[in-house]
């Protein structure tokens, strides 16, 4: 969407440099954002996109460069002097009370007072005519809890927080990340309201797609420095993505056709419940063969993170049954689980998949430290662990290339890396992988998408699950689509399109039509 050939510049950032101990994250990065438009920021991990605008929104302090807002020279010491001058930010992980209702979000911090009380109707009013300027449809919920709005009404919530508190430029951080398809056509059309009516947008995103869309211009970080800005009218995703990584990346969209072979896992009539004692998991079946992708699609929350626990040793089952390679595998543990050859990719690699005060060493040889060919009799081959931890670190490209170095002072993106490479490096009898590529820039997912195929053209059975409908579509062989606890329906991806699938993750199971049988119970799909 190419916008008027010239626009005032309302946010200039001149020569920004920031460093971290001896990490440069940007260097010397001069970025420029017009009036009424939409300004996309791409980049690898590691590239210094988020820790730019952390340094517009006043979270960070450049240590060289200076910020110029509407012509004027600014300092800012905190988010609030960003807002202040008419800039908001949209995180990736939503800033919100979950509790609190949404008037209640909307105006916290900046409340309307009438002789020293929060004036809720004055409050109320100005949100409305927010809303009515904006056409969001926020204003129906104002007197409900955020906890129990949707991922995209959540969205919008903090757009409106922003807008209220003054917001005249939007910076808007992967905000499609746990969007279904028609939620990000429906964030698509906001912003274009938005910028007809004159906000101007930031929009970081790793999909080259959307950006490609919405974006008047894009620019692209590489290694804490500007690649270069381009229309979007003349960027191609491949041109994108090689200015990404400084090489050519191959898209492979192509269906590798295989061959299945005999059932290994069975998952009959399973019942799993959340920490709450709540039913999450309501009477799953599937089957997976040997050399077959098994994807699990859904908006996050729909039982995905407990089916995939249960299966993995993580969590206990209510009731039926998980069989694996003729073995009964129900409620084993997590150890039990490793030692039968399940590898797993956890959802939230924080919680599940790193100890952050340990150096990358000793996450190397986390959940294996049992097993050959690093643990002998009576003690653990620490040379043979150190190279192993330098193979990941090479083959998954993680960044700083320090095996010393603790997880926690690694980027989310690499921490990521890094835990795949673990879980890809044992050759597992079955691989669970939930949302794999979570927070990984293209050049990695390029190669995490490769291996994940190769090792199912070897054989390797594989569950995945993703809320990337196009990362699903092009690698799993069978989809199942999961609402409230149930597969709505399981279908082959080239049965589908990605609206279908968004509709059946909404619950509407005459989506997709009529699905073939074999695509139900695993059958020949060819």
């Amino acid at each position: 969407m190419a916008g008027p050939d010239s626009r005032e510049t309302v946010v200039r950032l001149d020569g920004i440099t920031k460093r971290f101990g001896s990490v440069v994250a940007n260097d010397g990065i001069d970025f420029e954002l017009d009036d009424g438009t939409v300004h996309a920021l791409v980049g690898e991990n590691g590239s210094g996109k988020t820790t730019l605008m952390s340094v517009l929104y006043g979270l960070y302090d450049q240590d060289e460069g200076r910020i110029v807002v509407d012509g004027e020279p600014r300092t800012f010491d905190s988010p609030r002097d960003a807002i202040d001058a008419g800039i908001g930010m949209i995180h990736q992980h939503f800033q919100l009370v979950e509790p609190m209702t949404v008037l209640q979000n909307s105006i916290l911090g900046h409340e309307p007072t009438t002789y020293g009380m929060v004036d809720e109707e004055r409050a109320r009013a100005d949100i409305e005519a927010i809303c009515s300027r904006y056409d969001f449809d926020v204003d129906e919920h104002l007197d409900t809890p955020v906890r129990d709005l949707d991922l995209g009404v959540q969205q919008r919530v903090e757009i409106v927080k922003s807008l209220y508190r003054g917001a005249e430029v939007l910076v808007l951080d992967e905000p499609t990340a746990v969007l279904t398809p028609q939620e990000v056509d429906r964030l698509f059309d906001l912003m274009g309201e938005l910028r007809d009516q004159g906000t101007s947008l930031i929009f970081i995103t790793h999909k080259l797609e959307e950006a490609m869309e919405i974006a008047d211009r894009i620019s692209v970080l590489r290694d804490g420095e500007k690649v270069g800005t381009i229309a979007a009218a003349d960027a191609t995703r491949e041109r994108l993505a090689e200015m990404m990584v400084g090489r050519e990346v191959l898209f492979d969209d192509e269906q590798r056709a295989t061959e299945t072979g005999e059932v290994v896992l069975e998952v009959d009539g399973l019942r799993v419940s959340d920490d709450r004692g709540l039913e999450r998991v309501s009477g799953v079946d599937f089957d997976l063969r040997r050399g077959e992708i098994f994807g699990i699609a859904g908006v996050e929350g729909n039982g995905q993170a407990q089916l995939v626990q249960a299966v993995t040793g993580r969590r206990d089952v209510d009731d039926g049954r998980i069989r694996f390679q003729g073995e009964d595998m129900t409620d084993i543990s997590r150890r039990d689980a490793i030692e039968a050859g399940i590898a797993y990719i956890p959802q939230d690699r924080l919680e599940d998949g790193l100890v952050l005060e340990d150096d990358l060493v000793r996450n190397a040889l986390l959940g294996f430290q049992t097993l050959a060919p690093f643990v002998g009799e009576w003690f653990i081959d620490w040379d043979g662990v150190r190279d192993h931890a330098d193979r990941i670190i090479d083959e998954y490209d993680v960044k700083p290339p320090d095996r010393t170095r603790l997880a926690r002072s690694l980027s989310g993106g690499n921490q990521q890396k890094f835990v795949v490479g673990r879980e890809l490096s044992h050759d597992p009898d079955l691989l669970v992988a939930s949302h794999p590529t979570r927070g990984v820039d293209i050049g990695s997912i390029e190669f995490i998408h490769s291996q994940l195929l190769d090792m199912r053209d070897d054989g390797l059975p594989i569950v995945l699950v993703s809320s990337k409908l196009e990362e699903i579509q092009n690698l799993a062989d069978r989809i199942a689509v999961m609402y409230e606890g149930e597969f709505v329906d399981t279908v082959r991806p080239d049965d589908v399109t990605e609206q279908d699938l968004g509709l059946l993750m909404t619950g509407h199971r005459e989506a997709a039509g009529e699905t073939p049988p074999a695509a139900r119970d695993g059958g020949d799909l060819s």
